[in-house]
Parts: structure tokens; sequence; C-alpha cells
């Protein structure tokens, strides 16, 4: 059986994408770090709607807990491979660079940068053993293509991610895995609840934030047999705010 695994999937963007997928028929892997509570809600909503859930703690930036999640998982699991990959999880510590502490800049990097090279490094090898592949889906951000002030450690890690999208999908394309990444614009979860919404609003055409459905859409799109034709690529989606 094909899984999917989605980092940070307890909230926000993730929590959609969880949804989604289900939906899709894919039993989803929802990875979290400390949000249990939240977790488990996802899981329950899935099954409620007649999907499945498995709940995966582990931290993405830290290598031995990723390599021990995933080796349990798959001793559990035999026969069974996680065939879709999305590297939602990521974490936003906005400052001025001139007053950003050490720890700012390096948790953010090795949360979105570290944790896709970790985890994605782990899967990889049995993705381009099957037949049917894998499909990898990198969530970047609007920050990572324009860059943002205040936001010099999140547009770095999320520009960095849209480099090796690049570079992997070159890779590994020849192995039925196609790597694309999704960049969102304002979108209206607990990421973006810090922010001045109404003033933020007025700089996006579509005067709106968008939506975490409209965006889980786009990945469960990606993951698809209708996108295997499609790798490398980085598809923002921003109510027209940068193109």
């Amino acid at each position: 059986m094909k899984y999917a695994l989605v980092t940070g999937g307890s909230r926000g963007l993730g929590r959609a994408i969880c949804i989604d997928i289900a939906r899709q028929g894919i039993p989803v892997i929802i990875n979290y770090q400390s949000n249990s509570a939240a977790a488990q809600e996802v899981k329950e909503e899935i099954e409620k709607a007649g999907g499945h859930a498995e709940l995966l703690p582990f931290n993405v930036g830290n290598l031995d807990e990723v390599t021990a999640a995933i080796d349990q998982w798959e001793n559990a699991h035999e026969g069974d491979y996680i065939a879709y990959l999305v590297n939602n999880a990521g974490i936003r510590r906005d400052n001025m660079m001139f007053m950003m502490p050490d720890s700012d800049w390096h948790d953010v990097l090795n949360t979105s940068l570290n944790g896709f090279f970790y985890v994605t490094r782990r899967l990889l090898t049995k993705m381009m053993m099957r037949r049917h592949g894998g499909r990898i889906v990198n969530m970047a951000s609007l920050s990572g293509i324009k860059g943002m002030a205040g936001q010099t450690n999140y547009s770095a890690a999320k520009a960095a991610l849209i480099g090796a999208t690049k570079a992997l999908a070159q890779e590994v394309a020849p192995r039925n895995v196609t790597v694309n990444a999704v960049a969102p614009g304002f979108i209206d979860t607990d990421m973006t609840k810090d922010l001045p919404v109404e003033e933020l609003k007025k700089v996006v055409p579509m005067n709106r934030f968008g939506k975490p459905e409209e965006v889980s859409a786009l990945v469960t799109f990606l993951l698809s047999d209708h996108a295997s034709y499609i790798t490398g690529e980085v598809i923002s989606i921003n109510g027209g705010l940068y193109t």
C-alpha cells in the first residue's frame, strides 16, 4: 500500500493537506512535533470521513528522530511504502537581521531546509526502487521568491528549498519520482494570524488572503497521476501579489 507523509500536518496548511489527501483514498501519516491534541483531531476528522490516518511524531530537524521514527513505521508496515511526501514543516522567527539572534536564524533553516533534507533523503531510495515511483511536494513561500523584509531567515530557507527542488527533480526524474514546490503568499492560517491582515489585504490584487483548502487542492493535484509530467516547478499561489 502506498502512503502519504505530511510533515507539520497537525495545523494550518498541513492539516488541510492531510484532509485533502485522505479524500483521494490515500492513507495519510500525520507528522507533528509536540501538539499531539491537534494531530489527533486531524486524524479523527479523516477517520470520520472514512479515510485512514496514522500519527508519527518527530522533529524533522533532528536526524536521529527522523531515522528512528521512519524505521519504526517501516518495521510495522512490511510491504508498504511512503510514495507521497509533503515537506510542509516550517517555523517563522521574524526580525530585522541586525537584531536577529543566532538561534532564530539556525532554527528556521534547520526546520525548513535540514528537515527537507533528512526526511526526503531517508525516503528517496524506496521511491526510486518502486515501479510506481513517488511524488514530493515542498512547501516554499512567496518569501523565498520575492524576499520579505523582516524575514531574512525564512526567505533564505525557502529560497534554498526552491533551489533544492529544482536540482533534486533532475536527479530522480529517470526513476519516476517528481519533485515540485508550492509557494503560497498570504494564507489564512495560524502562521499569519499575528500579521496586520487588513493592511496586507490591500496589497493583494484579489483583496483577500488565500484559504488553506486552495493550497491543499494544488498540492493534491501535484501528488496525483494527472501531474506525472510536471517536475522541477515552483507554483505560486498568492492572489496575484507577485508574478
